[in-house]
C-alpha cells in the first residue's frame, strides 16, 4: 500500500505568494500542502514541524527547490536524511532529483552539488543587495533601511517588468533590490496609473 504525498512550500513573508510553487505540483496529486511564510533560516517552522511530525514511512513529501526546504546545505543535508532515514521519500521538482534512503553515492554527491550551488546563488544576491545599498548610502538615496531607486530606474524597473520576457527574482537581482522592494515598485506604478486613467475619465 503506497503512502501520502505531502507537499511543502514556503516563501519569506506574509506578503509573498506561494501559488507558482503550487502551480509546480498541480500533477503530483497531493494528499496534503503544508505551507510556511517564513524565513528559511531556520528549522523552526511551524508548518514544516507539523510535516515532520505528520509523515510516515512510505510517504513522499514533495517540495518544487531545495532552497524552499533549507537555506544551507547543511540543514537540507539533516533534513533530507531525518525524512528518508524514515523510510520516506523527499523529491525536489527544479532540481528533478528524488531521495528514497537507500545507499546511492550519485543521489548524494547530487544532493550536495547541488545543495551548494542554490546555498552560493543566495548569498550572491546577498552581497549584491549589500553592495547595492552601500552605492545607495554614499548617494545619499538610502533613508530608513530601504533601498530608493532613481524615478529613471523606477522607470526602467516597470518597463522591463511590462514587457514580461524577464523574472521577477532576475530582476530583483539585477536592480540590486529585494523581491518584496520590487514588488512594492510595481504596485506604486500600477496604481499611479490606475489614479490617472480615473482622473482622465473624470475629465472627459
Amino acid at each position: 500500500m503506497s503512502g501520502q504525498v505531502i507537499g511543502y512550500v514556503r516563501v519569506s513573508t506574509l506578503e509573498q505568494n506561494t501559488g507558482r510553487q503550487r502551480e509546480q505540483m498541480k500533477d503530483e496529486h497531493l494528499d496534503d500542502v503544508y505551507e510556511d511564510h517564513i524565513s528559511g533560516k531556520s528549522l523552526e517552522r511551524p508548518e514544516l514541524d507539523r510535516l515532520r511530525r505528520h509523515v510516515r514511512k512510505g510517504d513522499t513529501v514533495v517540495v518544487y527547490s531545495m532552497d524552499r526546504l533549507a537555506r544551507n546545505l547543511r540543514d537540507l543535508r539533516n533534513l533530507v536524511d531525518e525524512l528518508t532515514d524514515r523510510g520516506i521519500v523527499v523529491r525536489f521538482l527544479k532540481e528533478h532529483l528524488e531521495f528514497t534512503g537507500e545507499p546511492n553515492s550519485t543521489a548524494k554527491l547530487m544532493l550536495n552539488i547541488m545543495g551548494a550551488v542554490a546555498e552560493f546563488e543566495r548569498e550572491l544576491i546577498l552581497e549584491r543587495q549589500r553592495e547595492g545599498i552601500a552605492l545607495a548610502k554614499a548617494e545619499g538615496k538610502y533613508k530608513g533601511g530601504k533601498f530608493k531607486l532613481s524615478a529613471a530606474k523606477v522607470r526602467e524597473l516597470n518597463n522591463r517588468a511590462s514587457a514580461g520576457n524577464i523574472s521577477k527574482a532576475a530582476l530583483a537581482r539585477e536592480f540590486g533590490i529585494s523581491r518584496e522592494t520590487l514588488y512594492q515598485y510595481l504596485k506604486a506604478d500600477t496604481s499611479a496609473k490606475e489614479s490617472v486613467s480615473k482622473l482622465s475619465n473624470e475629465t472627459l
